[in-house]
């Protein structure tokens, strides 16, 4: 049992095929199925202490993961229960549950037990499910102290995130095989509790993979503020948003920001303060700038955004600049970073999951994208993609935004490819609201970024 970070993500229909592949290669599916449900058994039996297990089956190979575990429970000497909610229905299902020797109750009547498995659904769920499916499952969650699901749990969709089902979070689910969507996208991530990844023989690859803790550098014995990466960050009609963004890019590890055609003084001493002109964005020491963050949506923004796509530098791009973008594809090295409304002004309605929208919108924008949310996802044009899915809801308030920009321009301008810059900045900032506790603002989150940039190193 891992912990998912910087693992691959698979589609339901990329595990079927690296199923096959397995299989192709000497497997079988009942083989696959007894690893993953002696797999299941051991961390069970671990987790539940001693306490009687009721595992859930239903009529699939899910149910048939969950006859497996069951057998090897009894075969230990645990307390075991078996329900189910239908016959199985595939082959090698069906030699599972020939191979538990106890009895089976009824799904859902059956009593509820401290430990509960569900093992009813697994990745093909496409549908809701029914009333009286979902209260049962319901009515065991909440009974038991601790639940665990088997790959998925009932009720959510394995490649959207879509939740099919009101019911309560299970405490963990084991992946099998490889991370799938749903632990990684809302709604359903905040179904799976914790996650946690079984080995089970397949080989999982994949462009898109869980986001990571951030493999970072300190500056070398001859750096300087220059070498450390120059970030230079474009004010507007609210200069406490650039404010907030520039002095994240400081603390972030630039080694110098310069905040242009900014009145405010409510910044660290350390941010150099110049007028705006075109002339400012052409020195060649700057490795990043960041325009977007309170610029406003005028005739003067305009102009300053104009400036920036034709300066030649590495761009980072957000809030209302976002809004003003033409649909002609990035020029020069770009990353976006659009929450839901913007990247549906950007983008409109691509269709799919949000891991394939952001892909889609990278692809056609020729950028970086950072779509932004409680599930945030980080695409490049080439089809890489990472999913960060553990950021504190405490971000949920005004300014956050403006925060992650300046530390991604600070990642870029350090030296990060565009798509590092990313990810690195996301995970810095999620880290960073940790670090806060709990009912921040954004310039208590500032003061916590070197914190979160420290533990990677």
């Amino acid at each position: 049992m891992t912990r998912i970070d910087g693992q691959p993500i698979l589609t339901a229909a990329q595990m079927r095929a690296a199923e096959g592949e397995a299989i192709a290669a000497g497997a079988t599916v009942e083989g696959l199925m007894a690893r993953a449900g002696q797999a299941v058994a051991e961390q069970v039996r671990r987790l539940a202490a001693g306490a009687e297990v009721l595992i859930v089956c239903g009529p699939g190979n899910n149910g048939g993961d969950g006859y497996v575990a069951a057998a090897a429970l009894r075969q230990k000497g645990h307390a075991v229960r078996v329900a189910a909610l239908a016959e199985p229905n595939t082959a090698a299902a069906m030699a599972a549950r020939n191979g538990w020797l106890g009895s089976v109750e009824t799904m859902p009547e059956t009593a509820a037990a401290p430990v509960m498995v569900d093992a009813l659904f697994g990745i093909g769920l496409n549908r809701p499910l029914s009333e009286d499916v979902c209260h049962g499952v319901s009515r065991l969650i909440r009974a038991a102290r601790l639940t665990i699901a088997v790959d998925v749990p009932s009720g959510v969709s394995t490649d959207d995130g879509a939740d099919f089902g009101d019911l309560p979070p299970v405490s963990l689910t084991l992946a099998l095989g490889a991370v799938k969507p749903a632990h990684v996208l809302q709604p359903s991530a905040a179904r799976c509790g914790d996650v946690r990844l079984l080995g089970i023989g397949i080989q999982a690859e994949s462009a898109v993979r869980v986001a990571s803790v951030p493999k970072l550098q300190a500056p070398h014995a001859g750096a300087h503020k220059y070498s450390r990466g120059l970030v230079a960050v474009i004010a507007g009609r609210m200069p406490g948003a650039a404010a907030l963004a520039a002095s994240a890019a400081g603390h972030g590890g630039a080694g110098y920001v310069r905040l242009l055609g900014s009145a405010t003084d409510r910044l660290p001493h350390a941010i150099v303060r110049q007028r705006f002109s075109a002339d400012a964005l052409a020195d060649p020491r700057i490795g990043a700038v960041l325009v977007g963050p309170g610029l406003g949506r005028d005739e003067v923004a305009n102009d300053r955004l104009e400036a920036a796509l034709t300066c030649g530098r590495a761009l980072v791009i957000d809030g209302d600049a976002l809004h003003m973008l033409g649909e002609e594809p990035a020029r020069v090295p770009t990353i976006l970073t659009p929450h839901a409304g913007e990247f549906a002004h950007l983008f409109g309605d691509l269709g799919g999951s949000k891991i394939e929208r952001t892909q889609g919108a990278a692809r056609r924008s020729n950028a970086v994208v950072v779509f932004k949310g409680a599930d945030t996802v980080i695409a490049a044009p080439d089809g890489r993609a990472a999913v960060h899915f553990r950021a504190p809801s405490w971000l949920a308030t005004a300014g956050t935004g403006d925060v992650l920009a300046g530390i991604i321009a600070a990642q870029l301008a350090v030296g990060a490819d565009m798509f590092t810059a990313a990810v690195n900045g996301v995970w810095l900032h999620a880290e960073s609201a940790r670090l806060a506790g709990s009912s921040f603002i954004a310039d208590d989150l500032v003061a916590h970024v070197p914190a979160a940039l420290g533990a990677c190193l």
